[in-house]
């Protein structure tokens, strides 16, 4: 008979098992050359809920495995996280990572180039440990889907129209593949079958959009001191995420909304500050705020129907639904 309720305690333990693997990892990291293995040690020490390598976790322990043997490969895929993180926040200009200044800025360029490489090397000798072939083959995928996806956002930027679909595409491949990795890489460490494997990583997959829809809606409408990245970076950046490429679909139908919108992203020199409070303003005059929950929602139940398709413990699928609820309805 299969389990009821939510262990939030097995949540955790988790949580914990990681935060003393990336301890351990760091601690192990060579003194020297310093600038190359203090940002390192540096962005595994920022505040954080290790989300995807939990993941990995509890996707080897709901096929019933012991999860010891997914650590490793779970510690490389939080250590490749962060290599995209500091690669994205040179690429974004962005001053701040959860409260934090970002590598960039506390170093250089050059340095958070160089040790972000490092960490990416570092992440792939982590996942050569697990003598699954298929692990590091989903790896390597999920990592030049990350690229390509990263390519596709600053494409979008000088693109003068982009499709919803289009966008969609985009954070799939950039952020919404990785989640589905995590989930993947477990269920194959346990010897999960293919089609519940596969279910997994479908499950993964729309809950990443989820998030990354969530993480839009954040980035204009949440607190910074909460969220612990600059207010406004996307309006500020003119990217186009699916509140801005709705806006301009719906002001389609006021010109003198369409105008004004197109003029604030055409405003090169404009005060940062004023123009994320004209453009918010603009969005709320749509109701894109609302809209895009309802993307967001959208997505998150249809990957929470792939994970009720897989035969497992009531539990264990409760506390994995616990965890990426968390991951819609958090505040940073």
């Amino acid at each position: 008979m299969k389990k009821t309720g939510t262990n939030l305690n097995r949540i955790s333990e988790f949580q914990e098992l990681i935060s003393r693997e990336v301890g351990s990892f760091c601690r192990a990291l060579k003194a020297r050359p310093a600038r190359l293995y203090e940002p390192l040690s540096y962005v595994l020490s920022l505040e954080g809920k290790r989300v995807r390598p939990v993941l990995t976790l509890m996707a080897c322990d709901l096929f019933d495995a012991d999860v010891s043997r997914a650590l490793q490969p779970a510690l490389g895929l939080e250590l490749f996280h962060n290599f995209s993180l500091i690669h994205d926040d040179i690429m974004d200009n962005a001053p701040l990572r959860r409260s934090k200044p970002t590598v960039h800025e506390k170093w250089s360029t050059a340095v958070a180039l160089l040790s972000g490489d490092a960490m990416l090397v570092k992440a792939y000798q982590l996942m050569s440990s697990c003598a699954n072939l298929q692990v590091l083959e989903l790896f390597s995928e999920m990592a030049l889907a990350v690229c390509e996806g990263q390519q596709l956002d600053m494409d979008f930027e000088k693109l003068k129209t982009v499709s919803i679909a289009e966008y969609l595409q985009m954070i799939e491949l950039k952020t919404a593949t990785l989640i589905a990795a995590c989930l993947k890489t477990g269920a194959l460490i346990a010897g999960a079958r293919a089609e519940d494997a596969k279910r997994i990583f479908e499950f993964g997959k729309n809950i990443g959009i989820a998030f990354q829809l969530q993480d839009d809606i954040l980035d204009t409408y949440g607190e910074e001191e909460k969220f612990g990245k600059q207010k406004g970076g996307d309006i500020i950046a003119n990217k186009k995420t699916f509140l801005l490429l709705k806006a301009l679909e719906l002001s389609g139908l006021n010109a003198y909304k369409k105008e004004e919108l197109e003029l604030w992203m055409n405003a090169t020199a404009a005060n940062a500050r004023e123009k994320v409070e004209a453009v918010t303003g603009i969005f709320d005059s749509l109701n894109i705020r609302d809209l895009a929950v309802a993307e967001m929602l959208k997505f998150y139940n249809k990957g929470i129907g792939y994970l009720n398709e897989i035969p497992a413990s009531e539990e264990k699928m409760n506390n994995l639904k616990v965890l990426v609820g968390g991951l819609i309805k958090r505040e940073k």
